[in-house]
């Protein structure tokens, strides 16, 4: 029942860590990214490589604390410890970082980051869209252009980037396609696997052959569902993951959830849908289009975030959802401080079973999880037995 392609997706990292060391050693030039605000398009359009860098595991954690301290969220200190053990091959072969201004705790370790390597910021307005917002962050895209052609030497033209904006949306919209297939009662795909295909696209070398492999994946998943072959039953409890982005070595809960009965059939986090909701206009000029596309992600750095409001509200429906995890990481200040507002919304406006998990990238806590997850999972069950379930 799970697609075979699925093994060359999960073979992605490995192959692309050999490719991004050929390509670098042949002059090609790699541009290291850590947020889903960063602008691909833009680095690409210098012809060069994009690379996602955000850390998702535990081992480089213990080293990274000798200059972070420990209650800070384990993606900065993972993000860091993986730049100071010069562990990851795409940290190692990036010419340059681009960093963001989205959390404190990520300011400030960017400013250690950035001694290590050659380093520009983004500075983010986190504001709701308005006129003087959407301003301010076209000037950013500008300076982080302008930044690209000095360090590069090369001339980013405005053909150039309408090329990069129809390549990224291309992949947007093929990535958007494969998670939709979830919204089919059962899902098709299980949430690890729908996981592991949108992290491991941030590593792309080749992002045409990276299209061309979800297309396939897409295809293969399209005759299992043909053929009725689902890794679920409809009467599976249907999960929204929503709250921090995951990536393999921190997709702890999003796997309780399912070993624990349950199917993630959508993830609504910044690794998962909502960077794919919105495609960049390519009737516009570069520049505006750009800043349009990446200013309307519903980050819980934006104040107001409504937007988030509304596309948990959307996906819920579209996915026919049963219930709704928030993960948040520990010391994630404002993802923690929105549960409330999000748990309030999904509650009373939703009509859904809401539960927030706070945790980190260790495994000391997994039992304790586990017993909550189920405890979620089975007021679930009983609340579709009392509407008339299968009971």
């Amino acid at each position: 029942m799970r697609p075979t392609i699925m093994e060359k997706v999960e073979g992605l990292r490995g192959i692309n860590s050999v490719k991004i060391k050929e390509a670098s050693e042949a002059g090609k030039k790699v541009v290291g990214m850590y947020c889903v605000f960063s602008p691909q398009e833009i680095a690409l359009a210098a012809d060069a490589i994009a690379v996602t860098l955000c850390g998702t595991k535990q081992e480089p954690i213990a080293e990274a604390e000798k200059h972070l301290p420990r209650n800070l969220c384990p993606l900065i200190k993972s993000s860091y410890g993986f730049a100071i053990t010069d562990t990851c091959p795409y940290f190692y072969f990036s010419d340059v970082l681009l960093a963001e201004t989205t959390c404190d705790g990520k300011k400030k370790m960017y400013e250690l980051m950035g001694k290590i390597k050659p380093m520009h910021v983004m500075n983010l307005p986190q504001t709701a869209v308005d006129e003087d917002s959407l301003e301010s962050w076209k000037k950013e895209m500008v300076k982080f252009k302008s930044f690209l052609e000095e360090k590069f030497d090369v001339e980013i033209t405005e053909e150039k980037l309408i090329d990069a904006i129809k390549l990224m949306n291309r992949e947007r919209d093929v990535m958007k396609r494969l998670h939709k297939l979830n919204a089919h009662k059962p899902a098709p795909l299980t949430g690890m696997d729908m996981m592991m295909a949108q992290w491991l696209k941030g590593f792309n070398v080749d992002k045409e052959a990276g299209i061309q492999l979800i297309e396939e994946l897409i295809k293969e998943t399209e005759e299992l569902m043909d053929k009725g072959e689902f890794p679920f039953t409809e009467e599976t409890p249907r999960i929204l993951l929503t709250g921090v982005p995951i990536g393999a070595g921190s997709e702890k809960v999003l796997k309780l959830i399912e070993e624990a009965g349950g199917s993630v059939v959508v993830l609504e986090n910044c690794s998962g849908y909502k960077g794919l909701d919105t495609m960049v206009d390519e009737a516009k000029n570069p520049i505006e289009a750009l800043a349009e596309k990446y200013l309307s992600t519903p980050c819980s750095c934006m104040s107001n975030n409504n937007a988030r409001l509304d596309l948990i509200k959307r996906l819920a429906e579209e996915y026919k959802v049963d219930g709704v995890v928030d993960l948040t990481w520990q010391a994630c200040h404002t993802y923690n401080i929105e549960s409330f507002t999000v748990r309030n919304f999904v509650k009373d406006e939703l009509g859904l079973p809401f539960i927030q998990i706070e945790t980190d990238y260790s495994d000391s806590d997994v039992g304790q999880i586990k017993v909550r997850i189920e405890a979620f999972l089975e007021t679930i069950e009983t609340k579709a037995c009392c509407c008339g379930g299968t009971c």
